[in-house]
């Protein structure tokens, strides 16, 4: 048994490169969110005043499209993955997007109004937004538009644009679940031993845009 116990561990150790034996480490004890039903691939709507992120408007969890991978906020902690209903890895920072978008866009939503403007959006169906971000994302015609489809949009003045960022995030930091999270990790960070200086990793970087896999979706039979 012993044997068998050490030549399975010897084989992690040849297979699984030591970068990814350190990830692994860190996100032993983090779970993940629960599943996501979809009866179909979701559509989305670009998010305004948020360059190139998107959202699954019709679920009832946050659901965005940001930078090549889908994104969820779930208890206090942040996930991504290459599909939106599998694959979700725990993610040790806030997304740069998130703070971007405004709190209030369900209710805008709801009313077809955003911030007092009438907000024409449009529900993109899955294939053609797959089919299509990258374009828009290299011409910054989010969903094919320029001002989201907000009649009468005026940019953000860039100091308003930084104030109201930081402000957002402040908010964020007050919420019960992110600090009961901030402190599970502390107390994980306290247990964990300390690296040598030579063996400390670099802090996780946002994902580079990723390519898409040829087959993006396969239908559950």
């Amino acid at each position: 048994m012993k044997k068998s116990l050490f030549g399975a561990i010897l084989l992690l150790a040849i297979l699984v490169p030591i970068s990814t034996m350190a990830q692994i480490n860190i996100n032993i004890n983090i779970p993940l969110p629960p599943p996501i039903t979809f009866a179909a691939p979701p559509d989305v709507i670009a998010m305004p005043e948020a360059a190139g992120v998107y959202v699954a408007p019709e679920i009832n969890v946050d659901l965005f499209f940001w930078n090549g991978f889908w994104w969820r906020l779930w208890e206090g902690r942040w996930y991504r993955s290459a599909y939106y209903d599998r694959g979700w890895a725990f993610y040790n920072q806030v997304p740069s997007f998130y703070f971007e978008v405004d709190p209030h866009w369900r209710e805008y939503y709801a009313s077809h109004n955003w911030a007092g403007h009438p907000w024409n959006y449009e529900r993109i169906p899955y294939q053609r937004f797959q089919q299509n971000w990258r374009t828009w994302q290299a011409k910054r015609m989010w969903g094919g538009q320029k001002s989201w489809g907000i009649e009468g949009y005026k940019a953000r003045a860039q100091q308003e644009r930084r104030g109201m960022i930081e402000q957002r995030r402040q908010e964020y930091q007050q919420r019960p679940e992110v600090q009961k999270h901030q402190e599970y990790m502390r107390q994980q960070g306290a247990q964990r031993p300390q690296q040598r200086p030579q063996e400390r990793r670099a802090p996780q970087r946002e994902p580079q845009q990723r390519r898409e896999p040829q087959k993006e979706h396969e239908e559950r039979k």
